[in-house]
Parts: C-alpha cells; sequence; structure tokens
C-alpha cells in the first residue's frame, strides 16, 4: 500500500554537504518514490511508496551516494511513525512554548542505555535530555548554539546515528505527510 514517508538526512546542507533540493526531488523520482516533496534546505524530503521504510533507507543511501557522491545516513518514517513521535514527545508544554528550543533526534539504530545520562554530564542550567523509543528529545531553553548537551549529542560516537529536528520542522513535516496535531 502506497503511503507517506517522511526520509530525514544527517547533515545535509551542514559543513559543505550540498546536495540541491531540486535535485534530491528528481533523484526520488528517478527511484520510483512517488510525489516527492522537501521541506526547507537541510535535508528533509516526502514522498509516497510502498516500500518498507528500512529498506528504503539502504535504497535512498545508495542513491545519494550515486547521486551525488555523499555517504549521508537516511532515516525513514512512515506518517504513522511520525504521529507516534510527536504523541511520545515528553516536552509538550516546552515544545508549544518554545518550539526552536525543543528538538527530537530520529536515530538510526537503538539507543544505548548510558546515553541519556552521559547527555546530562553536558547539562547547563535547565537542559533536559529524554528517550522514547527510537528517539532522543532535548529541552535547550538557552538556545541550542552555545549548549554543550546539543554539540556531544551530534557525535555520532557517543549517541548514534540520528537526526536532529526541531519542533517547527518536526510539525511541519507531520503537515506534509497529512498528521493531525
Amino acid at each position: 500500500m502506497t503511503e507517506r514517508r517522511i526520509i530525514l538526512f544527517r547533515g545535509m546542507n551542514t559543513g559543505g554537504v550540498r546536495a540541491p533540493v531540486a535535485e534530491q526531488r528528481a533523484m526520488a523520482g528517478r527511484m520510483g518514490l512517488n510525489n516527492p516533496r522537501t521541506l526547507l534546505a537541510s535535508g528533509n524530503l516526502v514522498v509516497e511508496s510502498d516500500r518498507d521504510p528500512a529498506a528504503l533507507e539502504a535504497e535512498i543511501e545508495t542513491a545519494m551516494q550515486e547521486t551525488f557522491g555523499l555517504k549521508i545516513a537516511a532515516m525513514v518514517r512512515t506518517a504513522d511513525q511520525w504521529a507516534g513521535l510527536i504523541a511520545a514527545c515528553p516536552f509538550p508544554a516546552e515544545a508549544a512554548a518554545h518550539p526552536s528550543k525543543t528538538l527530537l533526534m530520529v536515530m538510526k539504530g537503538t539507543i544505548k542505555d548510558d546515553v541519556p545520562d552521559a547527555l546530562r554530564g553536558f547539562a547547563v542550567g535547565d537542559e533536559r535530555v529524554e528517550t522514547t523509543p527510537g528517539a532522543l528529545w532535548f529541552f535547550h531553553p538557552d538556545g541550542i548554539g552555545k549548549s554543550k548537551m546539543a554539540e556531544k549529542a551530534a557525535q555520532v560516537r557517543l549517541t548514534g546515528m540520528g537526526t536532529a529536528r526541531n519542533w517547527n520542522t518536526v510539525l511541519k513535516l507531520a503537515d506534509m505527510v497529512g498528521v493531525k496535531t
């Protein structure tokens, strides 16, 4: 059954890693993915497909390598999975009041048990981190820019492979796949 899928790229359009969104959409079309759409220029692609999310991740990663010469991790979630992530947000009041300071990090694999406590060791002030299945959640009340916790969370060797989006982007992606928030 064809359904909407959110494809998140890790590190897209940061640190010199570039793949123009028009070319990402064209690549998705050549892969047989329907109705490819992008959100912002930061690694958010929405498509319609009947492919298994895990299989689609591998196909997208291969296509990114072949098309752009980029070895970039992709995380694919169905609309239902995205709705589940939103419902599981451990910081709903903070997300509503401070959407740019609330982050969802979608993980490619499982989260090691020691990761949240390790990250809490870098917290300053009221920064927080929590886990839900397949995700790390952050609240940075003083912003992300100077946060040591945010810096450490981006390190794959500490957290595992994942990619973060602020709450504004989470909700825009939800809208693109028909998730009511």
